[in-house]
């Protein structure tokens, strides 16, 4: 069910679009006379990168009833991203913000989520989807540090079963966002319980677990009821748990420009080489390809590459570290 799923290129996104502030090169954020803007969030990062590559994404959200709930619809359709279930809810509510730095070293990036819009995603508006008109849902974390969006996301889940569509899960753990650590790790792992891939760092595996050194166990663990499993482990590069094999994969080494991104790019780089009809081992590569890419450049959504981006990149690169 999930690589039929995957392959019909048409992916329903449950999850945030926000703004994003972002310092020219090396800048530090008080030293700055200048930022660029431009689309942000996971989900919408996700989303936007699958339309990048040919592929069709719809998301589910709420942003804020002004003009930077504007920009972000804006932004998503310059995308090609699917906005009939983007709701504007008014009031204090207000969309995420991220400011960062595009600097690795002494990187910092603040996000204000204070009273955030896209929390307001309720059952309505999980329920006013058709989700038969897709092949896969695809959700991250952030969707589930509070309510109303926590009920309305494990609401999705159930319908996108009913419908036959598979699941899948970014675990995308953002502390600052979550009422405890505590209430996360119920909740995350409860998520993850019913997804058929979820891909997530050492740390987040580790923080379900209890503990970073318990992070791989708990990835077999979690394989032996969910069809691919994806433990990322940053310079070391990746295993990926899928039908009783361990694929382990390296990165594609490059001079970072900033930390963010690698994650969103990754996956929707890895959505569109399984739609495409790559192999898993091949396709994590050109997710971890998307990654390096994203990173190389200022930005979220705008440094996400396009296909002849990573051909290119791929074509020039000496290749992945090995494993």
């Amino acid at each position: 069910m999930l690589f039929e799923g995957i392959a019909r290129n048409d992916f329903i996104i449950v999850g945030r679009a926000g703004i994003d502030f972002f310092t020219d090169a090396g800048v530090a954020v008080e030293d700055a006379e200048r930022v660029s803007v431009g689309l942000g969030g996971s989900s919408a990062n996700i989303a936007a990168g699958i339309c990048k590559f040919g592929g069709k994404a719809s998301l589910v959200t709420c942003v804020s009833d002004d003009s930077i709930g504007s920009y972000c619809i804006g932004q998503l359709g310059k995308y090609g991203v699917g906005t009939d279930h983007v709701r504007r809810v008014g009031g204090e509510f207000r969309n995420s913000l991220a400011v960062y730095e595009s600097r690795v070293q002494g990187h910092r990036n603040v996000i204000y989520r204070n009273g955030a819009a896209d929390f307001q995603m309720d059952i309505a508006d999980v329920e006013a989807v058709d989700y038969s008109r897709f092949g896969a849902l695809i959700t991250a974390g952030t969707v589930f540090a509070a309510e109303p969006s926590r009920s309305a996301t494990f609401r999705a889940f159930e319908l996108a079963k009913q419908a036959g569509l598979p699941i899948i899960f970014d675990v995308d753990y953002r502390p600052y966002s979550w009422p405890s650590p505590q209430v996360a790790e119920d909740v995350l792992s409860r998520a993850a319980a019913q997804c058929d891939m979820i891909v997530g760092n050492d740390e987040e595996f580790g923080f379900m677990a209890g503990g970073i050194d318990k992070g791989l166990a708990k990835a077999r663990a979690v394989a032996e009821t969910a069809a691919v499993v994806i433990y990322k482990m940053g310079e070391k590069g990746a295993i990926t748990f899928c039908e009783g094999k361990e694929i382990r994969t390296g990165i594609y080494p490059v001079k970072a420009l900033k930390p963010t991104g690698a994650g969103d790019s990754f996956m929707a780089g890895l959505m569109a080489a399984l739609a495409a009809g790559h192999g898993m081992r091949d396709a994590v590569l050109r997710g971890s390809a998307c990654a390096a890419i994203t990173v190389s450049r200022p930005g979220c959504a705008p440094a996400l590459p396009y296909p002849q981006d990573l051909e290119t990149f791929l074509a020039t690169h000496p290749g992945a570290t090995e494993t």
